[in-house]
């Protein structure tokens, strides 16, 4: 039952933001959670703010439209409601509620063995990766404040703040300060743009974001406080829980935000996919084929130190093309960060499959190897109970540049989203910003798949440089030939990669998932169909 908003018999007040990684589907632990927290904070506290549908996890997705977990949410709710009964401080808590036979995400402010107001979310996305409109039903009556101690405050959930319409809805009924329960995704500047988001606002706002990874998605956290003039004045920690008491009524000083260092936060953001991809589907670690390349190395020291060293199993798959020197390269790696590594050499099955299919060559000759690559890592993971994770790239996913049951097997990959340019970048800060060390000679050698004599990527694709820049165009800004042409690329370039990026739908729908990082990643921002005539005029 909602009870009419009340002012309580107090001038200061306390709020405290609390940053948590809830698990989707796990509603009895998730009450736990609020429950542990709200017992370590109750007496310093007078509110404790939780992030959006934090009851069930976000994203919740289709468990939405099942009757029975909405009733399970709505059950902890009435928990939470009788445990308030013996706390100081009320919370703030997102979850799916019902009214009138509608589902609506929803905030509950519940003190003292009531729900003293709620509100439910407005502006529901339906890009990218939401798909919230078809979940949910939007409230479009108008929103209204509550009171609480000496403050009127207005509620606003994730993509309400993105539009001016609660906003100025909120303002009109009086806020005096500005809620935001939050399921923001990380991708790289989304931090700049929600504190743009709240400078506009003309309101202090206290802006509380989930953290963790839920399979492809990961939540950065940075929780954060604004004034009246739009300053940070608190902000939480990225990728991590993190908790953080204010006081409304100590004038706090505008504290500097260092701009995110670029890859720092991608590097974050990686472990913290895997990290909990692996731990919340209760895989007791993962195994990777370790070939000697910068894809496969990039991935094991992401998953060292993601996961422990002792977590992470590695193994070299030599045929009679594997030069040396990354025999070499992925034996120094594995020492390096202290995992297991084993070879098993995969001669003996090419030479099988010889015998058995007279006249075997070409590209169906590579794509073999690969398979048998696949063939020996499945097999090792059953027999260990392992993840295998597998390694390729964006560019090479745009492409197809990769084999369907080959170096494509796997459970996740944690550098789907990467760029071929971004992963060597990326090693060389790890190189320098890191305790890990990944072998220069990885990172400096011409990349090549290793399936045949002198074989390297650009005999069959452009250089990395332009194939990248040409793909991000393509994919992250939908831009045509003349756009394209104008950055220095010549047409036949861009007819080629056009046209990989176009017959290779049907690989990346096969493909694992792995943690998105950019504005457009593959699976959940670009949807394209598999059979599809339409080239158009890009």
């Amino acid at each position: 039952m909602v009870m009419a908003a009340q002012t309580l018999g107090k001038t200061k007040m306390k709020i405290t933001l609390i940053q948590d990684n809830p698990v989707v589907g796990d509603i009895q632990g998730n009450l736990a959670l609020v429950k542990k927290h709200w017992d370590a904070h109750d007496a310093q506290s007078d509110l404790l703010i939780f992030s959006e549908l934090f009851i069930c996890g976000y994203p919740p997705e289709d468990l939405v439209l099942r009757a029975d977990f909405v009733k399970s949410c709505e059950d902890a709710i009435k928990d939470l409601v009788e445990f308030s009964q013996h706390k100081q401080a009320g919370i703030i808590i997102g979850s799916p509620s019902t009214q009138n036979y509608e589902t609506y995400n929803s905030a509950f402010v519940i003190k003292s063995g009531q729900i003293i107001h709620k509100a439910h979310k407005y502006d529901l996305p339906n890009y990218g990766v939401f798909d919230e409109k078809r979940l949910f039903k939007s409230d479009d009556s108008t929103a209204k404040c509550f009171d609480y101690i000496d403050k009127r405050i207005g509620i606003e959930i994730c993509e309400d703040l993105w539009s001016t319409v609660r906003t100025k809805q909120l303002k009109a009924d009086g806020a005096e300060l500005l809620i935001v329960i939050n399921g923001s995704p990380f991708t790289v500047n989304k931090q700049e743009i929600r504190y743009e988001l709240t400078q506009d606002t003309g309101l202090p706002v206290i802006y509380v974001n989930q953290c963790g990874g839920q399979d492809d998605l990961v939540f950065d956290g940075a929780s954060f406080v604004t004034n009246t003039e739009g300053e940070i004045t608190h902000r939480l920690k990225d990728f991590a829980p993190d908790s953080l008491t204010i006081d409304l009524h100590k004038d706090s000083a505008p504290i500097s935000i260092p701009q995110g260092e670029h890859y720092h936060l991608i590097y974050e953001a990686l472990k913290c996919g895997l990290r909990d991809y692996v731990h919340k589907n209760g895989f007791k670690g993962v195994l990777i084929g370790l070939s000697g390349g910068i894809d496969s190395a990039l991935s094991a020291i992401i998953a060292a130190d993601a996961l422990g060293p002792e977590n992470v199993h590695t193994v070299m798959l030599p045929s009679p093309f594997t030069s040396n020197d990354s025999h070499e390269d992925a034996k120094t790696l594995a020492e390096n960060l202290g995992i297991k590594y084993d070879i098993v050499p995969i001669a003996p099955m090419m030479e099988t499959m010889e015998r058995s299919l007279t006249g075997l060559n070409g590209l169906a000759h590579e794509n073999m190897q690969s398979r048998a690559r696949g063939l020996i890592l499945m097999t090792l993971s059953n027999q260990k109970g392992l993840m295998v994770l597998t390694t390729g790239n964006k560019s090479e996913m745009a492409c197809g540049y990769a084999t369907l049951y080959g170096d494509m097997c796997g459970g996740y990959n944690v550098l789907k989203d990467l760029y071929k340019t971004e992963v060597y970048a990326l090693s060389r800060w790890i190189n320098d910003n890191t305790p890990h060390e990944m072998p220069e000679r990885i990172i400096t050698k011409v990349p090549t798949a290793e399936l045949r004599e002198n074989q390297t990527d650009q005999d069959n694709l452009p250089p990395y440089e332009i194939l990248d820049d040409i793909l991000e165009h393509l994919i992250e800004f939908d831009e045509g030939f003349e756009e394209i042409e104008a950055r220095g690329h010549d047409r036949e370039t861009i007819e080629k990669v056009w046209t990989l990026l176009d017959i290779a739908e049907y690989k990346r729908r096969q493909s694992a998932p792995g943690v998105k990082i950019t504005s457009r990643a593959f699976g959940r921002d670009r949807r394209y169909p598999i059979t599809n005539k339409f080239k158009g005029h890009i």
